[in-house]
Parts: structure tokens; sequence; C-alpha cells
């Protein structure tokens, strides 16, 4: 049998209900007893530097294997040093938010515009606080959207996969003008 696999297998990783870390690692495909018999193939040219010349982003691809491979410089505390060359450092988030997000009040309403953009935050916290800040900059009324991350009926557990469930509950707001 044929079967292709495609990505990064750090960023690949299977989701294990109140797992750990480790628990992941033990249940990803290359830990499998088949990890052996797969045929594995890489990929040695980036094809958007190759079609478009766009070294930008060879340079861009080649540091984040360098930090996933554990190849890059680092800090006393073990922190990867980046640089102006490889992105826009910041020093608030205020400052993050007016970089991604400049004209926010006269582009709120340009879908392409927004879909351009998004700031990934590791944690939860940092996630809240930017998305205060940016709401803080929008007028009009707020609705607040609530998700929950279980079935409420049991009798409909089957219908959803586990994938759909996040460990935490999704709260997403909303400006309306």
């Amino acid at each position: 049998m044929v079967v292709l696999l495609a990505g990064d297998f750090r960023q690949t990783l299977p989701v294990i209900q109140k797992g750990t870390p480790a628990d992941e690692i033990k249940a990803c495909l290359k830990s499998s007893i088949l990890w052996n018999k797969v045929t594995k193939f890489s990929l040695t040219t980036n094809m958007r530097v190759h079609l478009y010349n766009d070294i930008n982003a060879g340079n861009y691809a080649d540091t984040l294997l360098k930090i996933g491979d554990g190849r890059l410089e680092t800090d006393a505390e073990g922190c990867v040093k980046l640089t102006r060359d490889f992105c826009n450092l910041v020093q608030s988030h205020s400052e993050l938010i007016a970089s991604v997000y400049s004209d926010l009040t006269n582009n709120m309403h340009e879908d392409k515009w927004l879909c351009e953009r998004a700031i990934l935050a590791p944690k939860n916290e940092s996630v809240n606080k930017i998305n205060s800040d940016i709401l803080s900059e929008v007028t009009g009324e707020i609705t607040e959207y609530l998700s929950v991350d279980t079935v409420m009926d049991t009798e409909q557990s089957t219908s959803y996969p586990v994938v759909f469930f996040s460990k935490f509950s999704r709260v997403v707001r909303c400006a309306l003008t």
C-alpha cells in the first residue's frame, strides 16, 4: 500500500487527551514499529525560491530549520536570538498590534486585508491581552460567542471526532458596527 505523508513531524504530534509531551511523542508515527518499514524521501529544493527567485523566503525557511534542529545561536537562558533580517522585533503588545494591524479602523471591514494578518502567541494569557487591546480600538457593540470542549448530549458523542474539541474552551469576541 502506498501512503503519502507530508509535513514536518516536529509540527504534527498527535493530540493525547490529558497526555504529557512524552505521551504525545510515544504515540507519534516515528515511534511506531512500522516506522523502519517506511521509505523516507526529503524535499531538497525550496520551490518558492526556485520558481519565484524569492531569496527572502529561502533565508526564512533556512532559519526556521536551524531553530527546529537546534542549530541557531541562543543566549545564556537557551532562548533563540532573532535578528531584524529574520523578523520585525517589537517591544510591546501595542507596538505589535500597530505593526500587524496598522490603520485597523479603516480596514477592519476588508476581508482580504484581515485574512492577510494574524498574531500567534504561545499562551492564552497573551492571546487574551492582545485580543482585549485590539477590541479596545474597535468601536461598536461587542458580542461574545462561547464554545465548549465536550459533548452536551452523550447520545451525540460519536458524531464528533475528538479533534473538534480542545483542552480549553474558546471565547471569541466580535465587535459589530
